[in-house]
């Protein structure tokens, strides 16, 4: 447990310090600029502690939740502006070329990318992700040959079969193991029917009945040999959601232990490549979960009401951390940080939709007036001037008002119905 909760602090934090990176890139990018920036905190509410370096104050404020950056003149609603000196009105923030205020809208997220890209490198270069080739090659070619590993101990949904052996209560030993069957076998006949890949296994295997013997033949290391294998009782979950009980032997396909099952690390030049393709990959994935998260929303209402929470249905800070808990309890530092890189993507995309809040829709308004005082010199008319945030509040009060929503309610399946992986 104390693992657990380690890992969702590790994890709140590292989203904290991706938060607070995603403001610093707004800083950064402004004071190179030459735009004033008078604030920049960590957390909301009350000041816990703070400094001032020059013309910016910078500190910790008592909820961690976000931070911000305080760049003067990023809205007309802004009064701070009226009270700078002559000088400083030039450095305000919408009278910088159109190109500059883009590049400090955007420097949150491609803070957000800059980072999810450099941890991703490590692990692949490094540490190594994703299916090891060789042990996928195995995989098939035992799934072809009908190759089997045995399990010593098994599940079963039969009540009345005990347990035996050194299985643990409510387990019993494997048909399969009882029988003798080896790991690296290949079955080649179930009860009078040839299999000549793991499909047909599964098919012939499907239409036997618990607890009722079979003959099963084997090639044992280019020898053939036959043994008696009495299936046990297994629930089966089927795609409509039903279950029902169905027979096993207790096989799995066989691969070599030898073989690891995750790829070793690229090395540091071969991993720029490899990340480039997961990078486009995770792009993409992004951008489809984006268009989806609609159709979700009622699986997450189904999950808060009682139902099973489907793997699929978006997780919020907080679900995200208890995974993140998970993989620190089972030591899966790996999955732990490709958590964070997918996480990092994800919010930089985010915070580009052009909607305020966000910064995608502080850059297209900056655009669209930049379009709008051209069109109107083409016509020989007066420069529109900059757009009234006024009359665009009721529409950022209703992006807020259904973002607060669609949080609220991922945070409480969350809470009362969590996706799990391990446990």
């Amino acid at each position: 447990m104390a693992a657990y909760i380690t890992g969702i602090a590790l994890f709140a934090l590292a989203i904290l310090i991706s938060v607070s990176l995603h403001e610093f890139g707004h800083m950064l990018t402004a004071k190179a600029f030459g735009m004033k920036v008078t604030r920049y905190f960590v957390g909301f509410g009350p000041t816990l502690w703070s400094f001032r370096k020059g013309e910016t104050e910078y500190g910790v404020k008592g909820v961690p939740l976000g931070g911000f950056v305080k760049i003067v003149g990023m809205t007309p609603l802004e009064e701070e502006e009226e009270d700078l000196d002559e000088k400083d009105q030039k450095r305000v923030f919408w009278r910088k070329p159109l190109w500059q205020r883009t590049i400090v809208l955007a420097a949150g997220s491609v803070t957000h990318f800059i980072l999810g890209f450099v941890v991703l490198w490590i692990l692949v270069a490094f540490v190594g992700i994703g299916v090891n080739p060789a042990y996928a090659a195995a995989q098939s070619e035992s799934e072809k040959n009908v190759a089997v590993a045995v399990a010593p101990c098994v599940v079963t949904s039969d009540p009345d079969s005990g347990t035996a052996g050194d299985c643990a209560e409510g387990q019993i030993e494997g048909p399969a193991y009882t029988a003798g069957i080896e790991d690296g076998d290949e079955i080649v006949n179930v009860g009078g029917t040839a299999v000549d890949n793991w499909d047909s296994l599964i098919a012939t295997v499907s239409d036997l009945k618990p607890g009722e013997a079979v003959a099963v033949t084997v090639d044992h290391e280019g020898t053939e040999k036959t043994v008696e294998v009495t299936p046990y009782a297994a629930e089966a979950e089927n795609e409509d959601g039903t279950v029902e009980t169905v027979a096993r032997l207790g096989v799995i396909v066989y691969v070599d232990p030898a073989i690891p099952y995750t790829a070793e690390g690229a090395g540091p030049i071969a991993g720029i490549g490899e990340t480039v393709s997961y990078t486009g990959d995770m792009f993409r994935e992004t951008f489809v979960a984006l268009g989806q998260l609609p159709s979700k929303i009622p699986p997450l209402w189904d999950a808060i009401m009682g139902e099973e929470r489907s793997e699929d249905t978006p997780v919020s800070v907080v679900g995200a951390s208890r995974l993140g808990g998970e993989m620190v309890q089972y030591d899966q530092w790996a999955m732990f940080f490709m958590l964070l890189v997918v996480l990092n993507y994800f919010i930089g995309v985010f915070n580009l939709l052009p909607l305020l809040p966000m910064d995608g829709g502080h850059i297209a308004i900056a655009w669209y007036e930049k379009f709008r005082s051209w069109v109107a010199a083409k016509r020989g008319r007066p420069d529109p001037g900059r757009v009234d945030y006024l009359k665009l509040m009721p529409l950022t009060y209703a992006v807020i008002v259904l973002l607060g929503g669609f949080m609220l309610l991922t945070i409480t399946a969350d809470i009362v119905n969590p996706i799990t992986i391990f446990n």
